[in-house]
Parts: structure tokens; sequence; C-alpha cells
């Protein structure tokens, strides 16, 4: 990762006109939504699984890594998936649509979760017991905690899928346009998962916007 060159930033303090920037920084910077997909492009077995892999190293409450990731990218899973995520053109198009699914925080699965942690001497076992009950104290007997945390936690992963994808070359756009209960029942989900968003990924073709630009940073921006 190189270090070597710097971005301007805004501030009204001269001294800090200038910060380091990098190949992640420069990656996030140049992402953009991606409308226009090259149709006739694909992406292999292993290229996905390599996305969802980076994808499932983003950060979990008390390591639940409560997600799951369809990945839509046949020709009948895509005809399936396109009436019901409103008709939109890059279902169709992209290589492949992520159905990116967030799991109800279940604190019994953190002893199975934590036991490679374990093994592979990050974490002493004396700690499971007690990451094990505050998470009961945390999800337990609390639906909304549980569905926030489901919706943090696929959020969180389809984030990281969406910047490995674009340090690849390729576009992506995160998707709310879509009936989550026709989804559910179309594609399988279980009781206690949630779609909480669709992901296109896939090479682009030519027509696609820059970067938009953002707010500055003093109107969302508080220091305490």
């Amino acid at each position: 990762m190189t270090t070597a060159a710097t971005v301007a930033v805004e501030s009204s303090n001269p001294s800090e006109g200038r910060i380091p920037t990098n190949a992640v920084i420069e990656t996030i910077l140049s992402r953009s939504a991606t409308k226009y997909y090259d149709s006739a492009a694909v992406l292999s077995d292993d290229q996905i699984r390599h996305l969802v892999r980076i994808g499932t190293s983003a950060p979990t409450s008390f390591h639940l890594q409560n997600w799951r990731f369809i990945a839509v990218r046949s020709p009948e899973a895509k005809a399936r998936l396109y009436p019901i995520a409103w008709k939109q053109p890059a279902i169709l198009d992209a290589a492949v649509t992520f159905i990116v699914i967030g799991k109800l925080a279940d604190a019994s699965t953190i002893p199975n979760m934590l036991a490679p942690v374990v093994e592979a001497g990050i974490m002493p076992a004396d700690m499971v017991p007690e990451w094990e009950l505050n998470a009961r104290r945390i999800y337990d007997d609390q639906p909304q905690q549980d569905r926030d945390e489901a919706v943090r936690t696929a959020t969180f992963g389809a984030a990281a899928i969406t910047y490995t994808a674009r340090s690849l070359g390729w576009g992506s756009t995160p998707m709310i346009g879509f009936d989550a209960e026709p989804v559910h029942r179309e594609f399988g989900l279980a009781d206690d998962e949630i779609p909480v968003m669709l992901l296109t990924v896939g090479p682009e073709r030519a027509g696609n916007w820059p970067q938009k630009p953002t707010m500055p940073v003093a109107d969302v921006l508080d220091f305490a």
C-alpha cells in the first residue's frame, strides 16, 4: 500500500490542508453507483467466493457473523428476481446480484462462532461465557435490537464487497428497490433472516456517472 501521495481536504486550518492517501482511500473516493453493466460479462464461482470471503471480514457484534449471501447469477434466477426487484435492468445485466441477508442476533451461537477464535489463540476460552452472557443481555427478548443488528451486520458486509469490487475494476450498486416478502419466499430465506438489500456487481459498460459530490464535512461533523 503506497502512502507517498497526498490529497487536499476541506479545512479552515492551513496546517491541516493535506492528508496522506493510499490505494484504499483512492478506491473509496472513486467508487460510484453503477447503472449500466456489461450484460455479456460473467464472474466465475471463485471470483464470487472471493468477494464474499472479503465481505465476511467486516465486523460483526460479538463475532456473531450473522449474515448470508445468495449470488443470483443464472438466467433462471435473474428471471425470478427481476419482477420482485421492480424490474430494474441491472438485475438482468449485472454479472451477479447478491441478496444480502442479515440473520437475527442469536447469542446461543456465540460459543460455536468463537471456537475457532479460541483455537487460533486469539481469545482465551474463559472469555467466551462472558461474551455470551453480555450478548444475551442485549439481544434476548429484544426483537428491535435483533433486527437492528441483522441490518447492521449485512450492511457492513455489503460495504466490504462494494469496495472490493471497485478495487478489482468492477462496478456495483446497493439497491433497496425490491419487495421483501416475495424475495424472502422465492429464495427460501429462513424465519430469522432478513433480506436487507440487493447488491449488483460486475464489469461496467460506458455511460455511468462518476462519484457525485457530497455534502461538506462541516455540515455533517460535530466535535464533542
